[in-house]
């Protein structure tokens, strides 16, 4: 097993995090007494469905849904099953997919996967959505025999935003059924629903002086397209016009809230190589975009658009190992940690510049860690700043391995590559294969040997009902040291992290403050500038938890929590990269 472990719950929707919508109250007086109107729409397998087909049915549930919401995703086998549950009380569910981003063959395809069975229809023009008020995918509506809206918001309480529940604590969708099929008023007539902003037409100003092609579309290739395009860890893909303008209020509203694109570094500490924050100019173009419409533009004056490796993030592939087997993942439950390991075949020592770990099946994926087992008999050859068996890893928001020129981390002949690998099920059963790449560098021009070191505390004791534990861990430097990047690890119940170096001389400085420490985005923090530590200077490392019912994210508020790899145990680790100080002390390509 791994000395250095992360592990983080998972939802798929951490990739594409959200604000909830106005007050459930504001909804209520919204909604009260709105009767739905009938209508027809086209199913994905060509079939037309009205409303007025259903007129025996006591009740029927709209359900707004869209292909690429994660979300929606896992929802949709929840329906399946609700609609199987309640179809011979006279139930009827409609899927209703209003996104003009959504073709038909996109939805057909979204029907396969997740196996639905009840109607999936296109509302084109969002004619439907924008009678009943929908706002979100997904988002359910529950009409009454005389088409009254009686319930409306969310499915159940178990997913929310970036976070996710064991089980739901109230399944809405499900009373309300229930109570109306019982001729009583629903106990809870209006929910926010969590998930993606509906992709309604857009009505483009035709003098706007910001368009998708003049300057939004740099703004996103120099912060976006990064993960939002075919085959990375976002869910859809931000590289072309006809897919931007569906998300163009979505794209708004997670800018606004901070929590796009995702980055937790208190800016008051610490300058970081990495920070992917968008400037209060790039803000305001897309606010302004979005507000006008969200217009393209002229097509001529799109910029070029970023090319990357395929498949990669590294700027050279030299090497991908696979894990040895696939593995099986089921539909729904709790996976634990599986531990693959293969023999590369190394019958020398390798330099490794650059490592990306690769989900085979990003949707089931929730993070991987590939380490260094050593031969028996060959200890890791210790290096001037300690051991590290961490060659690299990857997880919602984390970069590949990429060291600058004469860094590397060494493999030694011999050694096995084990595979840590977490999955999330995601409604239906998964098959994948992970892999490793390696960019190897020159041995002869390997000046610095790079280390990752843990600054932990193993002996955590956190109280049931606490909403602010505190631990912290210490780190004494016994040489000269080159820090690199910093990389806080907890678990679902961390809630804050902080780096703090205090010098031989008594003096204590921040180097990294996270105030909000998200467990679904695993982000390493570069420094601008590699930082020279002297000896006996020291890493102190403070992390708070919430072990407190008000964590949704909270396997159990009942119990203590100590130190285990699972994520309904705790972690508390401050990973540091680090190496050598040149002769001269200073620190290296500074």
């Amino acid at each position: 097993m791994l000395k250095f472990v992360i592990c983080a719950a998972a939802v798929a929707f951490s990739l594409v995090a959200v604000a909830a919508e106005p007050s459930a109250a504001a909804k209520a007086v919204e909604s009260e007494g709105r009767i739905v109107a009938d209508f027809t729409l086209r199913d994905v397998r060509g079939k037309d469905y009205s409303l007025a087909d259903f007129k025996d049915r006591p009740v029927i549930v709209l359900a707004f849904l869209g292909t690429q919401c994660p979300l929606a995703g896992q929802y949709a086998p929840r329906l399946g099953q609700l609609e199987e549950r309640f179809s011979k009380q006279g139930v009827a569910l409609l899927g209703i997919a209003s996104n003009q981003q959504d073709s038909f063959t996109r939805l057909a395809e979204f029907a396969k996967t997740h196996e639905i069975n009840f109607p999936l229809l296109k509302d084109t023009g969002n004619v439907v959505a924008d009678q009943v008020g929908a706002e979100r995918t997904p988002e359910v509506f529950v009409l009454d025999q005389e088409r009254r809206v009686r319930y409306r918001g969310r499915i159940d309480d178990q997913f929310v935003v970036g976070r996710q529940r064991s089980k739901a604590t109230r399944e809405d969708l499900i009373e309300a059924i229930a109570e109306v099929l019982a001729g009583r008023e629903v106990t809870q007539p209006v929910t926010d629903a969590q998930g993606c902003r509906i992709g309604r037409v857009q009505k483009p100003r035709s003098n706007a002086a910001v368009t998708y092609s003049e300057q939004v579309a740099a703004v996103f290739n120099r912060r976006c397209v990064e993960c939002h395009r075919t085959g990375e860890i976002a869910p859809f893909p931000l590289t072309n016009y006809a897919e931007v303008v569906g998300w163009a209020e979505t794209i708004a509203e997670v800018v606004n809230a901070g929590s796009m694109p995702p980055w937790h570094a208190n800016p008051e500490y610490g300058h970081f190589a990495n920070d992917r924050r968008l400037s209060d100019a790039d803000r305001k173009l897309i606010n302004d975009w979005v507000e006008a419409g969200a217009p393209e533009g002229d097509p001529k004056q799109l910029p070029p658009t970023p090319q990357f490796a395929d498949g990669w993030r590294l700027p050279r592939l030299d090497l991908e190992v696979f894990m040895p087997v696939a593995y099986d993942v089921p539909a729904e439950g709790t996976v634990n940690y599986q531990y693959f390991t293969v023999d590369p075949g190394f019958t020398e020592d390798k330099w490794v510049q650059g490592a990306q770990c690769r989900p085979g099946n990003p949707a089931v994926v929730h993070h991987i860690i590939a380490g260094i087992r050593p031969p028996r008999g060959r200890t890791k050859r210790r290096t001037e700043v300690g051991p590290s068996e961490w060659l690299t890893a990857t997880a919602p928001g984390a970069a590949p391995l990429l060291l600058a020129d004469g860094m590397a981390k060494l493999i030694p002949a011999g050694s096995k590559l084990v595979f840590q690998m977490h999955y999330t099920p995601n409604g239906r059963k998964q098959s994948d294969r992970s892999s490793v790449g390696l960019m190897f560098a020159d041995p002869a021009r390997v000046r610095k040997e790079v280390a990752t070191i843990a600054v932990e505390n193993h002996f955590l004791m956190i109280p049931p009902q606490r909403n602010d534990y505190r631990a912290e861990a210490w780190h004494k430097f016994d040489r000269d040291t080159v820090l690199l990047a910093l990389f806080p690890h907890m678990h679902l119940r961390g809630k804050a992290f902080r780096y703090e170096l205090r010098m031989p001389g008594g003096q204590s400085e921040v180097l990294l403050d996270v105030p909000r420490y998200d467990f679904a985005w695993q982000s390493t923090y570069v420094l601008e500038k590699p930082r020279l530590i002297p000896k006996g200077a020291e890493m102190h490392c403070v992390a708070h938890y919430d072990n407190s019912p008000e964590n949704i994210a909270n396997p159990n508020p009942n119990r203590v929590v100590t130190w285990g790899d699972q994520t309904w145990d705790e972690m508390m680790i401050g990973y540091f990269d680090a190496t050598t100080p040149d002769e001269d002390g200073v620190a290296a390509n500074d």
